[in-house]
């Protein structure tokens, strides 16, 4: 066993079951995560990355395979999740908000004040703390639940498409600042995402997943240094070739798809 492994997966299976018929979202699926990896996840629609990520935040029940969560310190939460909607408490504060995890573990009130300030200050929320979730905007939102999670200081941080409704110019500055503090914390991130830019800004590593029913099918490592900003991202010509490259992985598999839709209407009686 290695000892650096955060996160091991070894044959996940999820089965559905719709009106006594079985559809398989993910299929043995095997693969490893290292203590303070940042690994992305990045498949087409309907591939069961939610469903793989929900299994391993203990949301969902895996039909078959195991899965294990490498616990290190007793004194800290296992893991978190960031969802792809906006998971902020509309009654609460923005600063109630960022303080709630450490709350609801019982956290000394001089940890809860210095990690909740800490926080608030590295998203640039600090002068809207006293604002209720309805008086920000989306971006803000995001923010909260970024600085949410870090506050309460998971050993792991499962993330779901944060980004993913948030416009361009705001989903880049709030991609630099969640490296900002990843950078600082290297906690361990396994991160859905369907933009591939925003994997290779990210990631120290890429899994791709196939088409329905969801499999790993290859990984990428991205050996660019870090800090990154995206500028360097785009001009950087071996990215731009792994872009392509995942890219044509995911057109592939979407073609694939869509020919075995049509195969199957081409079966169906008239």
């Amino acid at each position: 066993m290695n000892p650096d492994v955060k996160i091991r997966v070894e044959g996940l299976t999820k089965l559905f079951f719709k009106k006594k018929v079985g559809v398989c979202a993910l299929d043995r699926v095997s693969f490893e995560v290292k203590n303070g990896e940042f690994v992305s996840l990045i498949g087409p629609s309907g591939c069961g990355k939610t469903t793989l990520l929900r299994i391993l935040a203990g949301l969902e029940e895996a039909s078959a395979g195991t899965y294990e969560l490498v616990r290190d310190d007793p004194n800290k939460p296992l893991q978190s999740m960031i969802f792809q909607e906006r998971g902020v408490i509309p009654w609460m504060t923005v600063e109630e908000n960022v303080a709630f995890g450490l709350r609801l573990r019982h956290a000394p009130k001089a940890e809860i004040k210095e990690r909740t300030e800490y926080y608030l200050n590295k998203v640039g929320l600090w002068e809207f703390r006293r604002h209720y979730p309805s008086e920000i905007s989306g971006g803000m939102k995001q923010r909260v639940s970024i600085a949410r999670a870090f506050a309460n200081d998971p050993e792991i941080l499962f993330m779901d498409e944060p980004f993913a409704a948030i416009d361009e110019q705001n989903k880049f500055i709030l991609q630099e600042e969640l490296l900002s503090i990843w950078e600082e914390t290297h906690k361990t991130v396994l991160f859905i995402t369907h933009s591939i830019d925003e994997a290779l800004l990210l990631s120290d590593r890429i899994l791709l997943m196939s088409r329905q029913p969801g499999r790993i099918v290859r990984e990428k490592t991205i050996d660019l240094p870090r800090p990154r900003r995206i500028t360097a991202v785009r001009a950087n010509p071996e990215m731009a070739e792994a872009f392509v490259d995942i890219w044509n992985h995911l057109q592939n598999a979407v073609r694939g798809s869509a020919l075995e839709r049509r195969d199957e209407w081409a079966l169906e009686p008239i």
